[in-house]
């Protein structure tokens, strides 16, 4: 009864620690039979998304927000729903003037563009005329005060001005090589687009059947795994009692090492005690014979300075009396023959005896896993019928024809497109090179003149560098009038087609005007409406089915096809699960009885525990052990006898202290170190039976109840694990199915019968023509408007500024005239600035 509050708490904390064991391994997804692995249905639909294309951010974006800003301001009319809706459907009732007032904007830029090719022609053919006939703008005649501030102010308007046309025209080359780069892949584009559209409605049936077929990759799966369900229980079972079983045989291996170890110790602590009185009795004589010796020695008259050395002799006496320790006969007699049974190899053979579990529940459950093999093997009678009943797509045909027949008519267009684009963009080379040649000649120019004018202060100087750059500034001039008129021509070409797709186009199309157009009656013609062509009975929103393809919706939503057909249906397999979950409770482990501890250790373990190990009086050893075996040290005495020795002035004294010191060490060494070591031998024995030996009995009595209570408890143990884990493997392979049915219902309403390519095609179709064509084609163009308007300040500034690089006349003082001095003596002077 003493011990039954620690039995009690022993098998509590057995039964609690299985408990949380079972409760982590159902909480933690059943174990090893956690959840299903993601399976990898292949696609059926493999051509329905398409990738979105997005321009990247790029140095070119504040330049294209520019460019929409100005053209922004060059058409501020609304989009022209009335003007588009009558040249849809009535060409013919177009008025001149409607197209006129709408395009009010570009009109203006024409006129400008007019201007532009009238005045700079002209201009250049007037400034050639009058620089043939006469020095027109030719140099400057004289100096005078105001001229170097004069020159110094055109030279810098002019090194302005050619730098502005140097980022025009560098920009413009960018622009040009980004719109040519761009228009390839765009135009490549469009008809894999509508290629990948043509597939969104046809080959459905095919699909739906590629469906069907993969029920066949769950059911692979779960029976995959119902070769190894079996050792999986098995393992589970062992896994989850593996820690209790452990642990007891752990206690039980450990409990024999103890019991082991403190037979050991309790034998040569009797044996040590034997062997310590023994030494005892041959070492008091010898102690006693010295101590009588050295006391008649030291007592002397003649021995000097004794009288430290006879206190010590005085003590030379044994301290620890071994008689007196405790005797444990009574303990070693009960303890005899103790172990009897080798711990360590039967808890070992317990061990293989329990690993061997999953091996017998395979062999238990192995004709169950067969006829649940033969259930996961058929098809559900719902599945079969998901093709069949699914409705026909009557419109799938027309829409494939009309996808087809746009993509065979868009090819020749595209292949003209590039071809043009082609020309155009070797003509902006062209141009963006005349610009740069003027922007050089101008660099050139300037660096010249200026050189020329620094070296007017050298008499010897011939002027060739003023007058070589006044040239290269005329050449920039003449390149400037040739070329102004194509350049300009460009511009506006490329202005008007790409202004008019940014204003008319692009712009309604971000804002959504586009499809509120298409959504309003009578805009379309009928050959173009979208409800006739998809063969729908309502009318379709192409504004509310962009919207919804763009959030992700399917045209089984935008075109309400749960109306006609009722996919849940034929995705119901519960009574398939139901069989499958009426086998598996047939599944039957018995687990067989778990020697936890033979006749032979019990019989050890009860020995032990009425062997009265505890009882022995331990302190009484541990009285003896901290007395010295000598009271005094014997090394030091004898240390101090030879010195005394080499003292005296007696010699025969002086040798026979030599001698007694001679006989210490030798008693020290002969026996005396022999008693230490057996009082530290004894020492250890008594220390750690003093540590282990009043808890050997009470674990003694937890262990053997702790394998009594887990032989008891097993079976049941067992059987609430296979119970659970079957459970648990139903949940598992349900999982697997649970995936194929989600898969094809995602499958079949979102992506065999998915709008999303619509939407994406219909943005990319905007990023395309918007972003990636209109916008550097509208920089282009911008870039180089920008240079051809800059080109005329450019000529006015070459043209007044190149004047100054001639030698100039220099005007002499009055002071200093020849008239005014007949008699002065003319000398070179220098020309200055």
């Amino acid at each position: 009864m003493v011990r039954a509050p620690g039995l009690l708490a022993a098998l509590l904390g057995l039964g609690l620690g299985l408990a949380l064991a079972l409760r982590r391994a159902g909480a933690a997804d059943c174990g090893a039979l956690g959840q299903a692995e993601r399976l990898a249905f292949a696609p059926a639909a493999k051509t329905r998304w398409l990738a979105p294309r997005v321009r990247a951010p790029g140095p070119l974006d504040p330049l294209y927000g520019s460019v929409r800003r100005f053209l922004s301001m060059v058409q501020l009319n609304p989009f022209p729903t009335e003007l588009i809706k009558a040249l849809l459907n009535e060409p013919s009732s177009v008025k001149a003037d409607e197209v006129v007032r709408y395009e009010a904007g570009y009109v203006v830029c024409a006129v400008i563009t007019g201007l532009y090719l009238l005045v700079v022609p002209a201009a250049g053919l007037c400034f050639c005329c009058c620089r043939c006939r006469r020095p027109c703008g030719g140099r400057v005649k004289m100096e005078h005060k105001t001229m170097a501030c004069e020159r110094g102010t055109l030279m810098a308007f002019l090194l302005l001005t050619t730098l502005v046309l140097l980022i025009g025209v560098v920009t413009a080359f960018v622009t040009n090589q980004r719109t040519h780069e761009q228009m390839g892949p765009s135009a490549k584009a469009l008809p894999e687009t509508l290629l990948s559209l043509r597939g969104l409605v046809s080959d459905v049936p095919q699909e739906l059947q590629a469906v069907a077929q993969q029920f066949s990759l769950p059911q692979e799966q779960v029976l995959e795994e119902l070769d190894g369900v079996h050792g999986s229980i098995g393992n589970t079972i062992h896994t989850q009692l593996q820690s209790t079983v452990y642990e007891v045989l752990a206690s039980v291996l450990s409990l024999g090492q103890a019991l082991q170890v403190s037979v050991d110790h309790l034998r040569a602590l009797n044996a040590t005690s034997v062997e310590l009185q023994e030494g005892q009795q041959a070492l008091a004589p010898a102690v006693q014979g010295h101590r009588e010796r050295l006391l008649a020695l030291l007592q002397e008259p003649s021995c000097q300075g004794c009288a430290e050395a006879l206190d010590r002799a005085h003590a030379l006496e044994l301290g620890a009396d071994f008689n007196q320790v405790p005797s444990v006969d009574d303990a070693l007699h009960r303890l005899k023959g103790v172990p009897e049974a080798n711990f360590s190899s039967m808890v070992q053979e317990e061990n293989s005896t329990f690993n061997a579990l999953p091996a017998l529940a395979t062999l238990q459950t192995a004709d169950v896993i067969r006829e649940l093999k033969k259930v996961v093997a058929q098809q559900p009678r719902e599945l079969r019928t998901l093709v069949e009943a699914f409705p026909g797509w009557e419109a799938a045909s027309r829409w494939s024809r009309a996808l087809e027949e746009m993509e065979q008519c868009s090819r020749p267009y595209l292949k003209e497109v590039q071809r043009y684009e082609k020309y155009r963009w070797m003509v902006g080379c062209l141009l963006c090179s005349v610009v740069l040649l003027v922007v050089v000649c101008n660099l050139l120019g300037l660096n010249l003149g200026i050189w020329g004018l620094c070296n007017r202060e050298d008499p010897s100087h011939s002027e060739a560098k003023g007058k070589a750059g006044a040239r290269f500034l005329m050449v920039g001039v003449g390149f400037s009038f040739l070329f102004a008129a194509p350049l300009i021509l460009l511009v506006f070409a490329t202005f008007l087609l790409g202004g008019n797709v940014q204003t008319l186009v692009c712009r309604s199309w971000e804002s959504g005007e586009l499809y509120e157009f298409a959504d309003t009656p009578g805009s379309l013609p009928s050959s173009m409406n979208l409800s006739q062509l998809l063969g729908l009975k309502k009318n379709l929103s192409v504004f509310l089915a962009y919207q919804q393809c763009k959030q992700g919706a399917a045209l089984w939503t935008v075109l309400q096809l749960n109306d006609s057909y009722d996919l849940e249906k034929h995705l119901d397999i519960s009574q398939y699960t139901a069989k499958l979950q009426q086998e598996l409770q047939k599944l039957k482990v018995d687990v067989k009885n778990l020697d936890l501890l033979s006749p032979a250790a019990r019989q050890d373990l009860e020995a032990l525990q009425s062997s009265g190990l505890e009882s022995i009086h331990y302190p009484g050893f541990l009285v003896e052990i901290q007395k010295p075996v000598v009271n005094i040290s014997v090394e030091k005495l004898a240390q101090e006898l030879e010195g005394l020795a080499q003292t005296q002035g007696n010699t025969v004294l002086g040798q026979q202290l030599q001698k007694e010191a001679l006989g210490l060490r030798k008693l020290h060494q002969e026996k005396l170190l022999l008693q230490q070591r057996l009082v530290a031998k004894l020492n250890l024995s008594v220390h750690a039976l003093t540590s282990s030996a009043p808890l050997l009995q009470p674990e003694t009595s937890d262990v053997l109840d702790r394998v009594t209570h887990l032989k008891g408890e097993l079976p049941t143990w067992a059987t609430r694990i296979l119970k659970h884990e079957s459970e648990c493997f139903l949940t598992r392979e349900m999982g697997y199915f649970s995936q194929y049915v989600a898969w094809v219902r995602e499958e079949v309403t979102q992506r065999i019968t998915t709008c999303q390519p619509l939407s994406t095609a219909l943005d990319n179709g905007r990023v395309i023509l918007c972003d990636m064509v209109a916008d550097p084609w509208n920089a282009f163009w911008f870039c180089l408007g920008w240079c051809a308007f800059f080109l005329i300040p450019s000529v006015i500034f070459a043209v007044k500024t190149s004047r100054y690089f001639h030698p100039i006349r220099k005007h002499l003082s009055a002071s200093s005239s020849e008239d005014t001095q007949p008699f002065h003596i003319p000398r070179v002077t220098s020309l200055k600035l």
